[in-house]
């Protein structure tokens, strides 16, 4: 059996880790200037908390973790975009992706290693869930790309967030909204709820439970197709939670939270970018103000799914806004980098571990 592993700091909210301090014998406000070590000056190493007792330091060594994972690969995109490929400390691998637009920085993040969905366009469901992500390894995903862009510029900063890494969020939910209070947090990097997107392939009783949570993030939904019968070739998810069930669930959320929601719309060539799918997703989303987001399916070794041509895309567009439905086509980027979400982390576990160096830049 392994031995258990140490209490780790990031993921405890300041209460918790106030609590956690008391019981060294230590004030509160060590507490407070822990939480400003791990959560805006993002250290590794409690040595490196300098204004902190020695002797606290040290049993804080022996007794706890910090989430430090490490790069084990990062490929940079002809575009700018930047794909981590993260060994947390149990020797699993996830990906971590740095965007940048005009409006500033922006990180997609994995919850989970691996997925259960099984959908079957996506290279992070192809071996399955291994476990959920603890909201401080989530957090440290975002600290260790921001404290790279600072060895580049020390005043650049990751503004926005993207929960649609590696796994389904909303199969992590307690973990991931954790998360999202400790990177909100004004303690932390105090990234605005409205910076932060969340994708789901539409787990319908986990959005009435986030409706509840009221929000201000934007809910990213996969859809994919406007019908059960295509949706559930391509989304085993929706035999559990059919579209009668989930685009209510949507009309819900928003009532609920008066915010827009995202629908996700892989462009499947000859399965759901014809006339009459556009249609159909039309029909499907009347009424909502929601905006579809449309985006050429990746490809990835094993998938029976290519993308649609450039030219239907914009037609599918066209046809859509012509129906009164907002859309856009997504921008693309990383498509020189394995750019599919656990498509990097597939292809490094299929060469096997002896191929992983320690670090490669």
């Amino acid at each position: 059996m392994p031995a258990p592993q140490p209490p780790c700091l990031n993921d405890l909210e300041l209460p918790e880790l106030t609590a956690y301090v008391a019981a060294l014998g230590q004030p509160a406000f060590r507490a407070k200037q822990i939480y400003k070590w791990l959560h805006q000056k993002l250290v590794t190493d409690f040595a490196q908390m300098t204004d902190q007792p020695k002797a606290l330091l040290a049993r804080l060594a022996e007794s706890a973790a910090i989430a430090a994972p490490v790069i084990v690969r990062r490929q940079q995109s002809r575009d700018g975009t930047v794909k981590y490929l993260l060994r947390l400390a149990d020797g699993n691998c996830i990906e971590t992706v740095l965007m940048h637009y005009r409006y500033g920085y922006s990180v997609c993040v994995s919850t989970q290693v691996g997925c259960a969905m099984g959908c079957r366009f996506c290279a992070s469901t192809q071996a399955g869930r291994v476990r959920d992500l603890t909201a401080g390894e989530i957090a440290a995903e975002v600290y260790t790309v921001q404290r790279e862009l600072w060895q580049r510029d020390a005043a650049a900063r990751v503004s926005h967030i993207v929960l649609m890494g590696i796994g389904e969020p909303l199969h992590n939910y307690d973990n991931v909204l954790r998360f999202l209070r400790i990177i909100s947090g004004a303690g932390g990097l105090n990234i605005g709820m409205r910076n932060i997107s969340l994708s789901t392939c539409g787990l319908v009783p986990q959005i009435d439970r986030l409706a509840k949570e009221n929000l201000q993030l934007t809910l990213s939904v996969s859809l994919h197709a406007p019908d059960d019968a295509t949706r559930s070739a391509m989304m085993p998810v929706n035999d559990a939670f059919p579209l009668e069930q989930l685009i209510p669930a949507c009309r819900r959320y928003q009532a609920a939270t008066g915010r827009r929601i995202s629908f996700e719309y892989a462009m499947v060539r000859g399965v759901n970018d014809s006339d009459d799918m556009a249609r159909k997703l039309a029909a499907l989303l009347k009424g909502m103000g929601a905006h579809v987001n449309l985006i050429p399916v990746n490809p990835v070794d094993g998938s029976p799914y290519s993308a649609s041509d450039d030219a239907n895309i914009r037609r599918f567009c066209a046809r859509l806004q012509a129906l009164g439905q907002n859309a856009t086509v997504r921008r693309r980027l990383g498509a020189d980098i394995s750019a599919a979400c656990g498509q990097l982390r597939r292809e490094t576990a299929a060469a096997g571990p002896e191929t992983i160096p320690e670090t490669i830049s």
